[in-house]
C-alpha cells in the first residue's frame, strides 16, 4: 500500500524539518519526504492547511487490562488513542492482577496485537503486586518486552528496595517511571491543600508530597545512573528541581499532562470527581512555573495519564471516588489551544514533546519522519475549532472535566505502520488492526 500525503506542514523534530512538503508512504515506512512528490500512489490525501507529524507516543496510559476491563481494555484503549492522533502509548502496569511477570506481559503483548490498530507497550512494575517489598523480575519482564518499570499509583517507600531496583534498571538501560508520592504526607487528601479545599471541606495533598519524593528519586538517580522519567509533574518545586537536576548531569527527563497545564484548584467550583486527579489540580502559581518549564525545555514530554473509570464510580463526591481522568482524546485540542495557540510551544515544539523526546525516553525508533522509519503519521488541523463531546468518546471513559469545552486542533488522520488506523469523517471511523484484519 501506497500512501502520499500531500501539501502539509510537515513538522520533524529529528531533522528539525518545519514546512510544506509531501509525505510518501510505501509498505509501512517513509518512503520520501520532499517537496511535489509526484510518484504514484494507491492512496493520496490532500494535507493542506494541516500538520503532518511523526505518530504521536503516550508515556502514560491505564488500559486497566486484564482485571478491571468494565473501565477500559486495551481495544478500546487503543481506539481512543488512535482517535486522539496516538499510534504508540505506554500502558502503567496498575491492573489487577499487577503487571509483575514476563508471562503477564506477554499477555498484554498478544492480546495488543489480536485486537490494537496501534502499537501497545506494557511497562512492568516494580516490586511483586506493586506492595512494595520484593522486586519483580525486572530482567525478565524486559526480555518479554517491557522497555520500563514504574510503580505508579504510588511510590515505592522502602527507598533501599528503590535503588536496587534502580540499580537493575541502569544495568538494562531503561527508564524508571516515578509517580512521586509521598503516601504519608497525602494523609487521605482529596485535592490540593489551598483555601479552595478549606472552603469545600476536603482533606487536601500538598505540594511536599510530590516534591519530597521527587528530591529523593532525582537523588538516587544520580547515586544509581539509572535513567528517570518523573510521571504528571505538577509543582513549581519540582521544576526547580528538575532544573537542578540537568544542571548536574542526572539522567532525569520529566513528562506534564495537559489537565495540569490547563486547569487550577480555583476551576473547581463544585464537588464534582471529575475534576478529581492525583497529583491534584495545583495553583496558578504552579501552573504558571509548568508553563514555563514547557517553554525552555525543562520538560521533555507531553503525556496524558489516561485513567478511565465507570460512570458509577465517578459518580460520587471528590471525597470518595477513585482519582483519575480520561485524556487520549483531548490531549491534542488542549495542547494547541493552551501551549501552541497561545505562543508557549510552537507546532515543531508540539511534535517534539509528544512524540520525539517520548520515543527517546522509551528507547523507541520512532517519533520521526525520516526516510526509511516506520510510518507512524498524525494529521490535524489545528485551526478546526469543535466542542468536546465525552459521548463520542471511543474510550470507555467518559470522566473528563473538558466535556463541553471548545478547542482548536482536530486530529483528521491517524497512520500506523502505512496504515490508516483513524480517518476524520461523518461516516464511521476507520478503526481496525494493523495487520488489516476485522476487529
Amino acid at each position: 500500500m501506497r500512501l502520499l500525503i500531500k501539501n502539509g506542514r510537515v513538522l520533524d523534530p529529528a531533522s528539525e524539518k518545519d514546512g510544506i512538503c509531501d509525505v510518501l508512504i510505501a509498505d509501512g515506512r517513509i518512503e520520501k519526504v520532499a517537496e511535489h512528490i509526484e510518484d504514484t500512489a494507491d492512496q493520496v490525501i490532500d494535507a493542506s492547511g494541516c500538520f503532518v507529524m511523526p505518530g504521536l507516543i503516550d508515556l502514560h496510559v491505564h488500559l486497566r487490562d486484564p482485571g478491571l476491563t468494565y473501565k477500559e481494555d486495551i481495544e478500546t484503549g487503543a481506539k481512543a488513542a488512535a482517535r486522539g492522533g496516538f499510534t504508540t502509548i505506554l500502558a502503567m502496569p496498575n491492573t489487577k492482577p499487577v503487571i509483575d511477570t514476563p508471562d503477564r506481559i506477554a499477555f498484554v503483548r498478544e492480546k495488543a496485537k489480536r485486537v490494537a490498530p496501534i502499537h501497545v507497550l506494557q511497562i512492568g512494575a516494580v516490586t511483586m503486586g506493586q506492595k512494595g517489598e520484593v522486586l519483580a523480575d525486572i530482567a525478565g519482564m524486559v526480555k518479554a518486552g517491557c522497555p520500563a518499570i514504574s510503580e505508579d499509583g504510588k511510590s515505592v517507600m522502602n527507598s533501599q528496595l528503590y535503588r536496587e531496583a534502580m540499580d537493575i534498571a541502569a544495568e538494562l538501560d531503561i527508564p524508571v517511571m516515578a509517580h512521586c508520592e509521598d503516601i504519608s504526607l497525602v494523609n487521605h487528601g482529596v485535592m490540593n491543600a489551598d483555601d479552595v479545599s478549606e472552603r469545600m471541606g476536603m482533606p487536601g495533598i500538598p505540594n511536599a508530597a510530590e516534591d519530597v519524593i521527587t528530591a529523593r528519586d532525582i537523588l538516587l538517580a544520580k547515586e544509581t545512573g539509572a535513567r528517570l522519567h518523573l510521571c504528571h509533574c505538577s509543582t513549581k518545586d519540582s521544576m526547580k528541581m528538575i532544573r537542578w537536576a540537568k544542571e548536574e548531569g542526572i539522567k532525569v527527563s520529566a513528562e506534564v499532562c495537559p489537565h495540569h497545564f490547563t486547569l487550577i484548584s480555583s476551576d473547581i467550583k463544585k464537588d464534582d470527581s471529575n475534576f478529581k486527579m492525583n497529583p491534584p489540580l495545583r495553583t496558578g502559581a504552579d501552573r504558571a512555573a509548568l508553563l514555563e518549564a514547557l517553554k525552555d525545555g525543562t520538560i521533555d514530554a507531553i503525556s496524558t495519564d489516561h485513567a478511565p473509570h465507570s460512570a458509577e464510580e465517578k459518580n460520587q463526591s471528590i471525597r470518595k471516588a477513585p482519582f483519575g481522568i480520561v485524556g487520549l482524546e483531548t490531549a491534542v485540542g488542549l495542547t494547541i489551544t493552551r501551549l501552541v495557540e497561545q505562543e508557549i510551544i510552537t507546532p515543531l515544539q508540539m511534535a517534539r514533546l509528544m512524540s520525539f523526546q517520548p520515543a527517546g525516553i522509551a528507547g523507541l525508533d520512532k517519533g520521526t519522519l525520516g526516510e526509511g522509519k516506520p510510518a507512524d503519521v498524525v494529521i490535524i488541523d489545528p485551526k478546526e475549532e469543535y466542542v468536546i463531546d465525552k459521548n463520542t468518546f471511543a474510550s470507555k471513559g467518559k470522566n473528563t472535566p473538558f466535556d463541553g469545552w471548545k478547542v482548536r486542533g482536530k486530529v483528521k488522520m491517524t497512520i500506523c505502520d502505512g496504515r490508516v488506523v483513524y480517518r476524520d469523517t461523518v461516516e464511521q471511523p476507520l478503526l481496525g488492526r494493523r495487520d488489516g484484519g476485522k476487529l
